[in-house]
């Protein structure tokens, strides 16, 4: 079944700063673009966003400001200390109240911030889907273990483009060009075909 960005709620966890100097299954600068374009994904097509940190004042350090740059309409929610945002009655309630079944979760460490809250969500009767390269581990085996894990409890594992692809489905449609954009975030020798596109067809025009 694909995703329906109807019925879909995006959380991200704990895209921290402290946090990003101890991964190390996916370059950081490539972690952070693809949050920055789920976040600029969810904008464009109005899908919603809530997002979440455990303890930004401490060594795990702020959220990274991209996510409410791009996604503006992101709610936050503070966490009283709680290592799993499920744990927090105030995040719960906030996921609740958007009355959508689908969650599609990313964040910082895939085994921790992710794990907990999608394996909790599960049980609660939601579907879950886990954004593998939008999250980071602090080694590849325990980016493997959480990919295996997620795979026995029924959490989907998926990655950006293919939430992109999904969220997408068809190129006649008015945002087109917007989502264009966004796939050359996600595999930036796409952006390069574009380009070359783009000039040949002027090139075309001006010998026309």
């Amino acid at each position: 079944m694909l995703l329906d960005p109807a019925d879909t709620l995006v959380l991200l966890l704990d895209h921290q700063s402290g946090l990003f100097q101890t991964v190390k299954d996916i370059p950081v600068a490539a972690l952070r673009r693809n949050v920055e374009m789920i976040a600029k994904l969810c904008t464009l097509l109005e899908v919603p966003v809530i997002t979440t940190a455990s303890e930004p004042a401490g060594t795990n350090g702020p959220l990274m400001p991209e996510i409410h740059q791009f996604a503006p309409h992101a709610i936050y929610v503070p966490r009283k200390g709680e290592v799993n945002a499920w744990d927090n009655d105030d995040f719960v309630a906030e996921v609740r109240s958007r009355g959508r079944k689908t969650l599609v979760m990313a964040g910082v460490w895939t085994s921790v911030c992710v794990m907990s809250p999608a394996l909790d969500a599960r049980e609660s009767g939601y579907e879950v889907y886990a954004v593998i390269d939008a999250s980071g581990d602090p080694s590849e085996m325990a980016s493997r273990v959480s990919l295996a894990r997620f795979v026995q409890s029924g959490v989907k594992p998926t990655t950006t483009n293919s939430l992109l692809s999904e969220f997408h489905r068809t190129w006649a449609r008015p945002e087109a060009a917007d989502l264009a954009q966004l796939y050359g975030l996600v595999a930036p020798n796409y952006a390069a075909v574009t380009e070359s596109y783009l000039r040949a067809q002027q090139a075309a025009r001006d010998a026309g």
